[in-house]
């Protein structure tokens, strides 16, 4: 039976709708979705949200992929989308987004995933799609979005030159100097606008140096 049900599901991820379309042939299938559930043949990330278990992946399932599909619209950023780009070295354990939505966590058997409200007008900017990866893709911040929606996010800290700002850049986030370098000063000033942000405009002039001296020093 799950054979069939692998048949008919792709991916690793998936809701409820494609669930009850995989039980369609039968009778009862919200019986039999309580049944797969007791088994752990799929584990129930969020309502309507699904994993295939352990015995039947095929592949390792994507938090990634997760995260856009338990909130919506939403794209990963903030510290998640900072490591996965490099920038950062800690590893980030909960899967951070970004919404138009409410801001909400869910603390799930998968993993934690938290999402950040931002106005509407400074979402739409600055989101790459990744992917497929085994036949899904995901939204993330580009590396300057994530990092903008970070330093928007941050409202305790007060910068207020160009000066402070490399400081919270290196010290406190611990940014990575050479990955600072390779940002592009020109794509933070326009998500400065959209924000209307004075924190993002000192933060475009910061990298714009940055950038200026990593090409004097090649």
């Amino acid at each position: 039976m799950m054979e069939e049900l692998r048949a008919k599901i792709a991916g690793e991820e998936f809701d409820s709708q494609a669930l009850l379309d995989g039980l369609r042939e039968y009778d009862r299938p919200r019986d039999k979705i309580t049944s797969l559930l007791r088994q752990g043949a799929i584990v129930r990330v969020k309502k309507g949200i699904y994993v295939f278990g352990a015995r039947y992946r095929r592949h390792p399932f994507s938090t990634e992929v997760l995260a856009n599909m338990i909130c919506g619209p939403s794209y990963i950023s903030l510290d998640y989308a900072l490591h996965y780009h490099g920038l950062i070295p800690e590893r980030v354990e909960a899967v951070t987004s970004v919404t138009i939505s409410r801001s909400r966590r869910f603390s799930t058997p998968v993993a934690l995933f938290i999402y950040h409200n931002i106005h509407i007008q400074a979402y739409a900017i600055g989101i790459d799609l990744v992917g497929p990866q085994n036949g899904c893709s995901f939204l993330i911040a580009t590396p300057e979005k994530a990092l903008a929606d970070k330093i928007q996010a941050d409202r305790g800290t007060a910068i207020r030159s160009q000066a402070e700002m490399r400081s919270y850049l290196l010290d406190s986030l611990r940014i990575d100097p050479e990955g600072l370098e390779k940002l592009r000063a020109e794509k933070i000033a326009l998500i400065a606008d959209q924000y209307r942000s004075r924190k993002l405009r000192l933060l475009s002039a910061v990298v714009g140096r940055a950038g200026k001296k990593g090409k004097s020093d090649e």
